[in-house]
């Protein structure tokens, strides 16, 4: 205890990235029950994984558009304040998917897809307003490790916790041990009040859509490489979270270990993360990136070969294995952006969370259609060849510096 105690007086910034990293995982554990719950409850109501992607991609509809207001009205509020709100959006959420269970309507999931939507981006701009505003350059890929670990582990225990429970027990049992990590989430807000900087001051007269929209436009043309990056990325995750949720389940029902197809791909993130902090990566993050993803592509591709149980979930692990390493070394980059855009940072991290929420509405449907034309597994593989060609040609395009236009920049008055 003395050593612990030792530690975050010794430590400062790392302590406080540690209690953040502590409290999202709470939060986070909540929600990878919830990301597991949602689409195979959605397609045992309907049956159609194309529906399945259009009621899926609406909750990043809802975030692209809260992405256009949120940079004005959380310009100045502390993360604490934003993962405050981002945990009654989560609960609602979890409200609104108990209604729809019992009462299968389109409607009803759309709303449960709204509320999701909102947390997203309020956690979203939570993780970069802390680690913009407390964590030092040289400290910020090894902090988004970090969180990246507590954040995979929450995503690796919530589908295994989801998979006993789904089907077995009821939904509001579901909803009990949801609201028993929210809880604890609360608590831990509660008590890190003095884990993180910047005044709360929320203005709504600045919101401007079209501005932002033009703001993102000339941000877009400086780092395109980072956010082809997010898009492939985005891809990869919201397939495991869409097709191979429902592939998880049934493999579960047909092979024991068949339920470790999803945590497999998390399990990777839950060291990916102390590897890149004993590295002290702060160069040449993007080109190792791409080839991370192309390593990764070719597994995926794999994947639509692989015929037992044992092989799909080495080669889920290889892949996943390269992505959890290149996330934060890609998110590594857009702090080291964010941190010289000054007082307008916050328009990168809505154009960040927006290429997410983009690749979220374009690729689940995409998925479900290719899904029911060639089954999970070749969805996969398609996916990897994707994967592999869009990386393959950023390596060689892609120039070493992103420069943004601190001219330009630095006449937005917001």
């Amino acid at each position: 205890m003395k050593h612990i105690t030792n530690f975050f007086k010794t430590n400062p910034v790392w302590s406080k990235v540690i209690l953040f990293s502590f409290t999202m995982f709470f939060l986070q554990i909540a929600d990878a029950i919830i990301s597991y719950w949602v689409p195979n409850e959605i397609e045992r109501n309907f049956l159609n994984p194309t529906t399945m992607g259009f009621i899926i991609g609406f909750q990043s509809v809802v975030g692209f558009i809260a992405d256009l207001f949120f940079p004005h009205i959380f310009k100045k509020t502390k993360s604490r304040i934003l993962i405050f709100w981002g945990t009654l959006a989560i609960l609602t959420t979890s409200f609104f998917l108990v209604g729809a269970s019992a009462r299968p309507f389109v409607g009803l999931f759309l709303v449960t897809m709204f509320f999701w939507g909102i947390y997203y981006e309020l956690i979203t701009f939570a993780r970069f307003q802390f680690v913009g505003s407390v964590v030092p350059a040289n400290m910020r890929t090894g902090s988004w490790g970090i969180m990246g670990t507590f954040t995979n582990l929450a995503y690796f225990l919530g589908p295994l916790i989801a998979v006993e429970i789904l089907y077995v027990k009821s939904s509001f049992f579901m909803e009990g041990i949801i609201g028993i990590f929210l809880f604890i989430a609360f608590l831990l807000i509660f008590f890190s009040k003095n884990a993180h900087d910047a005044p709360s001051q929320i203005s709504f007269k600045e919101v401007n859509p079209l501005m932002e929209l033009t703001h993102w436009f000339i941000l877009a043309k400086s780092v395109w490489p980072a956010i082809v990056l997010s898009l492939l990325m985005g891809f990869v995750d919201s397939t495991f979270w869409t097709i191979g949720a429902i592939w998880t389940e049934k493999l579960s029902s047909q092979d024991s270990f068949g339920k470790f197809f999803l945590p497999m791909y998390m399990m990777p993130s839950l060291f990916a993360g102390f590897l890149l902090v004993k590295w002290g990566i702060q160069k040449g993050k993007k080109i190792l990136t791409e080839k991370l993803l192309i390593f990764a592509g070719v597994f995926l591709i794999g994947l639509a070969f692989g015929k037992t149980v044992g092989l799909q979930l080495a080669l889920v692990f290889l892949a996943s294995l390269a992505i959890s390493i290149a996330y934060p070394l890609l998110d590594g980059v857009y702090s080291d952006i964010v941190a010289r855009m000054g007082k307008e940072k916050n328009h990168l991290i809505g154009l960040t969370g927006s290429t997410i929420n983009i690749s979220y509405v374009v690729w689940p449907p995409i998925a479900g259609f290719i899904c029911s034309k060639v089954g999970e597994m070749n969805t996969f593989g398609i996916l990897g060849g994707l994967v592999v060609a869009v990386s393959l040609i950023l390596l060689f395009i892609t120039p070493k510096k992103l420069r943004l236009p601190q001219s330009e920049i630095q006449t937005w008055k917001d």
